[in-house]
């Protein structure tokens, strides 16, 4: 323990807080919240013999620790699961990418708003649905709201009456607000039943609905009654797919769990008026010293912390640690009354027994599903090794790629595969400098030479050297590689080329090509990264290729030099979405006068009567 941490240590203040144990170079590896930080931090460095392996093997790390004050156990547990989010501690429990699940939006801060897929959540005066584990679950349910309340799905802020409605109104999947057709108290009812739907309070959205039917039968509003009609019959289809598992018609989540190596799967049933709604599995990890409930504890802080809607009632398989502090949150984040309850007997008890059922069958699912993907990512990483006859296994794998329309805008392709899976962050591309015209071995050099020339120079350890390099090409383009690679001291790299039309792999001195079996694994991972070399160098060549035919066009709009073309298009971002402009949104771009914007506006209008 350092002089500074022991003196940290004496100083600690006998108040609530969060703590922040700090490893080196000040990376937080752990977060936790005390009602006494000063008892809490001391009993990690005190009686150490009673810690856990990984309790032990944390202080063993802490190098500094910083802690924050609050004014209740309350605060700092909002604090702490805040904190857990943003900095990730490797010594807490994690919720597995809880911060990408998506959510429903519904933008009730706009004066006509809508419904949209979000992966954040921000205090922006919108309301939340979610979160969704399955993005084709959100995507379902976002494509049913659209047929049953048509909203507007564009973007634009500033709605201005009278415009011409887009062809969303026309095909009955918008009221066309932009156009003044609806009327904002019309539009406003709309929106509140979109979110009984979300909430899954169905019965009381269908009475709703034929109230508003009976009403506008009454005052002869046939087609809007026909209308009305049609969404109660669709909800109800909804409604009756739905089980009643609450005789009480009771609002819950239902949670509970099921223990594997190192991983624990928790599962949370929604219950909205006594019917299922849905259900969402969740994995945590980093929990195989914790007991179960320590485990339900730590999901239910970190899970309630991101979500919008509280139930009244949460029933658990255990009981959490810290009951009434997390029930007094909840309490102030509901703006209501908060049960927690861990059920014994009855109909709640076989309820979460049922939920446990689905949080084993998950796991054993998920293990399986990870079993299947490590034989189709490291087993072919082996079994390539063996038919590639290589010394080591090509655990780093890079392929190559050159793009261009006949020598123009010639681009370079860097993809790199891992234990069998895309490192995407490690991708580059590469712009051809040196090269004039379609000369895809000497294009290929340069890429090449730029690459090992900065891993010669060890600038980051991004440049790690591969141990397996392939060229998307024949033997010429695998020749041209090898070349400038023992050129610059890396011959000893294995680099095979693999010939686009029957994929055969040729290495260099050998003319007899390697044929790897048809529909076995290595064949497939060869494949996979080869498309995908292909696809980031098609990509990028099409962005440059658009940026240059935006240029060439804008060049014939007298008053539109080179910053306000570069400013048009950053603004809009391609020549289509400048073109359907009209002249107060080109204004809206940097640089641009209403003067300038209208001989943009007027070019492209006479264009198209021409």
């Amino acid at each position: 323990m350092g002089p500074n941490l022991d003196q940290k240590l004496k100083l600690l203040p006998d108040k609530p807080g969060v703590y922040l144990m700090q490893g080196e170079g000040g990376k937080v590896i752990y977060v936790g919240k005390a009602i006494s930080l000063k008892n809490r931090v001391r009993s990690y460095f005190q009686n150490t013999a009673g810690h856990t392996a990984k309790v032990k093997a944390m202080v063993a790390r802490i190098v500094d620790l910083e802690y924050i004050i609050t004014d209740s156990e309350v605060e700092a547990l909002i604090l702490e699961c805040n904190l857990i989010k943003r900095y990730r501690p490797n010594y807490n429990v994690r919720l597995r990418d809880d911060k990408h699940y998506p959510y429903l939006k519904v933008t009730v801060n706009e004066v006509f708003p809508r419904v949209l897929i979000t992966r954040s959540i921000k205090k922006d005066g919108a309301k939340y649905y979610g979160p969704f584990t399955s993005s084709g679950a959100v995507q379902a349910t976002l494509k049913l709201l659209k047929k049953l309340f048509p909203l507007r799905s564009c973007k634009r802020q500033n709605l201005a009456t009278g415009a011409r409605p887009c062809l969303n109104h026309h095909i009955k999947r918008c009221l066309a607000p932009c156009a003044g057709i609806i009327e904002k108290e019309h539009y406003a009812n709309l929106v509140k039943e979109v979110c009984l739907f979300l909430e899954g309070r169905h019965e009381t959205l269908i009475k709703t609905m034929e109230q508003q039917m009976l009403q506008a039968a009454e005052e002869m509003q046939f087609e809007r009654a026909a209308e009305l009609r049609d969404q109660i019959k669709a909800l109800e289809k909804v409604a009756e797919r739905q089980k009643i598992v609450s005789s009480d018609l009771a609002d819950q989540d239902v949670i509970a769990m099921a223990r594997g190596f190192d991983e624990v799967c928790v599962m949370v049933f929604f219950i909205r008026s006594g019917k299922l709604l849905g259900r969402e599995p969740h994995f945590l990890q980093g929990t195989d010293d914790l007991s179960r409930s320590e485990v339900i504890t730590a999901f239910v802080k970190q899970y309630y912390s991101q979500v919008e809607f509280i139930p009244k009632e949460i029933l658990l398989d255990e009981e959490t640690g810290e009951g009434d502090i997390i029930t007094q949150w909840l309490k102030q984040k509901r703006g209501g009354k908060v049960t927690i309850h861990v059920p014994r007997r009855g109909a709640k008890k076989e309820l979460v027994d049922m939920v446990a059922k689905n949080a084993l069958q998950e796991l054993e699912q998920h293990n399986a599903q990870l079993q299947q993907e490590k034989a189709m990512t490291e087993g072919a990483v082996l079994e390539l090794q063996q038919y590639l006859n290589l010394s080591n296994p090509p655990w780093r794998m890079e392929c190559y790629d050159i793009s261009n329309t006949q020598g123009t805008e010639s681009v370079g392709s860097m993809v790199v595969f891992e234990g069998g899976k895309p490192k995407n962050q490690d991708y580059r591309r590469f712009k051809i400098k040196t090269v004039e015209g379609p000369n895809d071995f000497a294009s290929m050099q340069e890429v090449l030479g730029r690459r090992f020339k900065r891993a010669a120079a060890q600038l980051n350890s991004k440049w790690t050297l591969p141990d397996l390099v392939i060229i998307d090409g024949g033997k010429g383009q695998l020749g041209a590689a090898r070349e400038i690679m023992k050129e610059l001291g890396f011959g000893h790299i294995p680099t095979f080329g693999l010939a686009k039309e029957e994929e055969h792999l040729f290495t260099e001195g050998n003319p007899d090509p390697i044929i790897l079996p048809r529909g076995s694994k290595p064949l497939y991972l060869i494949q996979r990264i080869r498309d995908e070399a292909h696809r980031f160098a098609l990509t990028y060549h099409r962005n440059l290729r658009t940026k240059r035919n935006l240029r060439s066009v804008l060049e014939d709009i007298p008053g539109i030099g080179s910053k306000r073309k570069q400013a048009l298009y950053k603004h809009f971002g391609s020549l289509a979405k400048i073109r359907a402009a009209s002249v107060e949104e080109l204004a809206a771009a940097p640089g641009m006068t209403k003067t300038a914007a209208r001989e943009v506006w007027e070019f492209f209008q006479s264009e198209l009567e021409s």
